[in-house]
């Protein structure tokens, strides 16, 4: 699995630029509304409302996103606070590289709140419209790590091993320059994404077998959890990973939202229950 050459699509002018990374974004959001809008038309709600709110919540995601990653401090010497607070101006490069997913999760829900609250609609109930619809985001976004020749991990002898050119390598991460070019490595960022998809799958499955069963916010946390799972598998391969300690963050906040959520649902559900 060899990336493409240039991870720049196209130019337009001398000035402005074109990637692919940034044309995998925009794929992922309008397939995520429109994944979003099918399950609000499904529930008898005005789809229109998802495509309403999408500006506002994918401005405040990419906001989100972009602090949790100036603020994080990478392995491998990538680009973290320690890098940010010496050139400041950089924080606003999101044209290089560098989003949260973490970060685009709290600011994209904080942005269907705000939303919500204008237009006096139930929070919980259209972000879990829109959880399924992020997951999918996501599983197409991370195509673009692949265009970008990075989220790699170990050397592997499998098939669909990701070649990766020296200057790409992460060097201190178990001396990547010591393997020969022809090396493959552990693609990560498809492990991530074939995730991300069977959870979005699992959830729309979910929303139409258990209709009338759900409560509102659980498509939500079933998104947490799931996607926390497949986050928390993938960072054993990840070379770049902010660590805290002998663990790295997002595992952390992985496990984190996956026991909050798990008990979130089975108490909700049992106090449910006996009120019937």
């Amino acid at each position: 699995m060899v990336p493409p050459v240039n991870p720049i699509l196209f130019h337009i002018g001398d000035k402005l630029s074109i990637h692919w990374y940034g044309l995998l974004i925009v794929i992922g959001i309008i397939l995520g509304a429109n994944v979003g809008a099918y399950l609000a038309k499904r529930a008898g709600k005005d789809p229109e409302i998802i495509w309403d709110m999408l500006l506002l919540v994918v401005f405040l995601a990419i906001i989100g996103s972009r602090i949790y990653h100036i603020f994080s401090q990478p392995a491998g010497g990538a680009m973290g606070w320690n890098y940010y607070k010496e050139h400041p101006i950089e924080m606003l490069y999101i044209w290089q590289g560098g989003l949260g997913i973490y970060g685009a999760i709290i600011g994209g829900a904080i942005g269907v709140i705000i939303f919500c609250a204008y237009r006096h609609l139930r929070p919980l109930e259209w972000l879990d419209y829109a959880a399924p619809g992020m997951a999918i985001g996501q599983a197409i976004g991370r195509w673009g790590n692949y265009v970008n020749r990075e989220l790699y991990g170990p050397p592997t002898t499998l098939p669909w091993g990701l070649q990766i050119p020296f200057p790409y390598r992460i060097v201190p991460y178990n001396d990547m320059m010591q393997y020969p070019e022809s090396t493959l490595f552990h693609p990560t960022f498809l492990y991530e994404s074939l995730g991300a998809l069977i959870v979005c799958l699992i959830l729309i499955g979910v929303a139409d077998k258990y209709r009338g069963r759900l409560r509102e916010g659980d498509l939500l946390i079933g998104y947490l959890i799931g996607y926390s799972v497949v986050r928390f598998l993938t960072e054993f391969l990840r070379p770049d990973a902010w660590m805290m300690g002998p663990i790295a963050a997002a595992q952390v906040f992985a496990l984190g939202f996956i026991v909050a959520g798990a008990i979130f649902l089975v108490a909700r559900h049992r106090f449910a229950r006996r009120l019937t």
